[in-house]
């Protein structure tokens, strides 16, 4: 269960595939990262492959790109939370909805692909007259809950394939649907060990960085990494993000890490370079589906300090600060640690540790994962 089976055809099958997603080209969040780097692995294989999203054309995509309108998931952050519309995201998905609705023509497609429930899924799954419909690929990339909940609007969740981001997923699920695991991944080009860019982000030069790289909603637990790292002397707290609870956040910081605490927003080019920039990566979410933000830290050979599970163990290893967060004195304690081995680069300890976790990291390249991907498209297409 620890591994990811890759089946690579051999016969040079081109698919005609439309992934699509309300976010893509509007946002660079983590569903978004993720399966555009597997429309752009697929378009770069030899398929034809269409991305919709609310945002605009980008420059140099191997993809074609529609736009589709779609109203930012900001504007609802107070709206009520019922059956449908269960928060912020399904309200952005529902006014996606019927755009995708209009443009999408199933003829067109032998394959479908996304990670949102319950609209856009509805609509790429539409009955079809005269014809079969594209077969339909969901992707856990947000949980697994659509495809095992069969309560309320859940009961109508269908695919002709699940991608299973973790192998707990994996394991809840294969009896019911057509079920493969492949986790997320990360550039590998981009995401190296290197030198700190602490001036150029505007960072503090002269004490120890500890980065999050998260929304700012309740799951993610940023207010409790505030707490977490105001037991850390000289700590600095950099949070890379923005969400519903951005004003609460920074109150809190306010409060309990008076300068000593970022907030910022990087582009995507620039992520790398912050990862670099900092001396330990925190994540307090509970139980991510996955999480990039782990491998990409990683992959710059930042310790990782999260809540201990198999699924992030997983991910990690075993070598990892991983402690039971529910604990707020034992995350400062892993920070402390993880703080005190990053000043141990005199003696080359600190250097093997970068390097062990870069090559951890080697396992979830988007060569490897973006494989997987087209395998199990050309599978379901035949």
């Amino acid at each position: 269960g620890n591994q990811f089976q890759i089946k690579v055809s051999t016969d040079g099958m081109a698919m005609r595939l439309l992934f699509a997603l309300p976010g893509f080209h509007r946002f660079d969040r983590g569903a978004e990262v993720a399966l555009l780097a597997v429309a752009e692995h697929c378009a770069r294989a030899g398929d034809a492959v269409t991305v919709m999203g609310s945002g605009q054309a980008r420059p140099g995509t191997p993809y074609a790109f529609r736009h589709v309108p779609a109203v930012d998931r900001k504007r609802f952050e107070r709206m009520p939370t019922m059956p449908l519309l269960r928060g912020d995201t399904a309200y952005e998905e529902a006014s996606f909805a019927p755009g995708l609705a209009l443009r999408f023509r199933p003829g067109d497609f032998d394959a479908t692909v996304t990670c949102s429930y319950p609209f856009t899924n509805w609509v790429l799954r539409r009955p079809r007259l005269g014809g079969r419909r594209p077969a339909h690929v969901f992707v856990t990339q947000n949980g697994d809950w659509p495809a095992i909940a069969g309560t309320s609007e859940y009961r109508w969740f269908g695919c002709d394939g699940l991608v299973c981001t973790n192998p707990d997923f994996l394991e809840r699920n294969k009896d019911r649907w057509n079920c493969t695991l492949i986790p997320n991944g990360t550039d590998l080009g981009r995401f190296v060990p290197g030198p700190q860019e602490r001036a150029r982000l505007g960072l503090p030069t002269d004490r120890p960085i500890v980065l999050m790289v998260s929304a700012l909603i309740e799951s993610k637990r940023v207010a409790d990494g505030i707490r977490a790292v105001a037991g850390v002397p000289d700590a600095h707290l950099v949070v890379a993000g923005d969400g519903a609870l951005r004003d609460e956040v920074e109150a809190l910081a306010a409060t309990l890490l008076p300068g000593r605490f970022t907030r910022l927003t990087v582009a995507p080019a620039d992520m790398p370079a912050l990862y670099r920039s900092a001396d330990a990566f925190l994540h307090l979410s509970l139980l991510e589906s996955f999480g990039n933000v782990f491998v990409e830290a990683m992959a710059c050979g930042l310790p990782v300090i999260g809540h201990d599970t198999p699924r992030l163990r997983w991910i990690v290893g075993d070598d990892e600060p991983l402690v039971d967060t529910q604990s707020l004195p034992a995350v400062s304690r892993a920070i402390e640690a993880a703080l005190a081995a990053r000043g141990t680069s005199a003696s080359g300890d600190d250097a093997d540790r970068v390097a062990a976790r870069h090559r951890r990291a080697e396992r979830f390249g988007w060569d490897r994962v973006g494989a997987a991907y087209r395998s199990f498209l050309q599978g379901l297409v035949r």
